[in-house]
């Protein structure tokens, strides 16, 4: 650091002359003034740490002298010299200069070195404290310029997050309709080939999906018990065709044994693929009987899967509605009594319980309201309600799709194809309710 500089203000040459003696050891830079005017005008040119000024000069008091030093440069440290008959001007430098500290003359040498030395520490500590205010302050901006800069990074990345999220949320419910339309399909392909009506493996599984609510299973259960749904009938692809179009009451034992193996070819057909491996179980129980006398390993009460117990209810409900079961199709208070007559023999009664809950709800189950339609009718953006399907249950699109003005030319280019009209249900907007 480079010497501080002291400027010495006194009208006596003595005095400078003392001063200097005793400060130039010190390593001080010195400069002297004989009077306030000069001392001012040596402040313009220097850069002055201290000032020592005599109280009694002619012209400009050191009072005065000191007064217009503390307006013009503050930041300097001011140190009066006086004499014992000074008190009055001492106390008016002490106001009006502002000074640090006042010495009496004759001075001790040691208390003025001392006392010079405790002006410049804490001169030196004031320009260090001002100094990191400083660093502070610019630090400060910085941050905030920093801050504000991230924000806008932040808001940005943000946005990029929020928009890829979007996309994959579009994907993933593009890929889950595509995942589901494909199981609609092959299900589709089951009921064709075992004989079975349009749309029978779709009910049991929207059955399902009402009683996992009703027991409030997990999403994930509720979804894999939706899909069991659908592909209960998996395993008689590999069954005789006499026999899977055969209603089950007229079958003989044999081949009701046979026809019971379904559920374990659809268990095999299923086990390689892992993320099935719980809707196979499912599947696979879905014949054993709460009373412990159902196949394939005669199994009771809580120990079957609850997913097997509801898909057992779904299953015969349907099956009795559609005829699969029975010699003809049973009406709805027929099919709700027989399932309710083997409630804790074949079926849980916990299931059957909200099952007829759930039938005595009725149209109540439907979280939205649909309206058949021509297809005539049919206008870009309508939504179905039902899975479109022909006459004889081949499924054309599934329920939830947005109709397209190329899914309207293809209806009406099938319908008079097949010269048929085709029953189509679809959702009613608010704006149309």
């Amino acid at each position: 650091m480079s010497p501080s500089v002291i400027l010495l203000v006194d009208d006596e040459a003595s005095i400078l002359s003392s001063l200097k003696r005793v400060l130039r050891p010190k390593g001080y830079t010195l400069i002297t003034a004989e009077s306030g005017a000069e001392g001012l005008r040596l402040l313009e040119e220097h850069a002055v740490d201290l000032i020592i000024s005599d109280m009694r000069m002619p012209e400009m008091t050191g009072a005065q002298f000191l007064g217009k030093a503390k307006e013009r440069y503050p930041e300097v440290t001011r140190i009066l010299l006086t004499g014992y008959s000074e008190i009055t001007s001492t106390v008016s430098a002490i106001n009006d200069g502002g000074i640090y500290h006042y010495l009496q003359k004759p001075w001790d040498e040691q208390d003025l070195i001392l006392t010079i030395q405790r002006a410049l520490e804490q001169q030196q500590l004031k320009r260090e404290a001002a100094r990191l205010n400083e660093v502070v302050r610019k630090q400060n901006e910085e941050l905030l310029t920093f801050n504000a800069r991230l924000e806008k990074q932040v808001q940005a990345r943000t946005e990029e997050i929020r928009q890829t999220v979007m996309f994959l949320e579009n994907s993933q419910a593009e890929i889950k309709l595509n995942f589901l339309t494909m199981l609609k399909v092959f299900s589709n392909m089951i009921e064709l080939r075992s004989g079975m009506l349009g749309g029978q493996s779709d009910r049991v599984s929207a059955l399902c999906r009402s009683l996992g609510k009703k027991f409030k299973l997990p999403e994930i259960e509720i979804q894999d018990l939706a899909i069991a749904g659908l592909l209960h009938a998996i395993g008689k692809i590999g069954l005789p065709d006499e026999l899977i179009r055969k209603p089950q009451e007229k079958m003989s034992g044999e081949e009701s044994r046979a026809f019971m193996t379904h559920p374990v070819k659809g268990h095999m057909v299923l086990t390689p693929v892992a993320a099935f491996n719980d809707v196979g179980d499912l599947i696979l129980y879905q014949y054993e009987r709460y009373d412990g006398r159902g196949l394939p390993e005669g199994i009771a009460g809580d120990k079957i899967p609850l997913g097997a117990r509801i898909l057992a209810v779904a299953r015969d409900f349907e099956a009795l509605r559609s005829g699969a079961i029975a010699t003809l199709p049973l009406p709805l208070d027929k099919s709700v009594q027989i399932i309710k007559s083997q409630s804790g023999h074949r079926y849980d009664p916990a299931v059957v319980d909200s099952f007829v809950a759930l039938v005595n709800e009725g149209d109540s189950l439907l979280s939205e309201q649909s309206r058949d339609i021509k297809s005539r009718d049919l206008e870009v953006g309508m939504q179905l309600a039902e899975d479109l399907r022909t006459n004889e249950g081949v499924l054309l699109i599934v329920r939830d799709s947005i109709i397209s003005a190329n899914n309207i030319q293809q209806i009406r280019k099938f319908e008079q194809l097949e010269d048929t009209a085709l029953q189509i249900s679809v959702k009613i907007l608010e704006k149309d309710a």
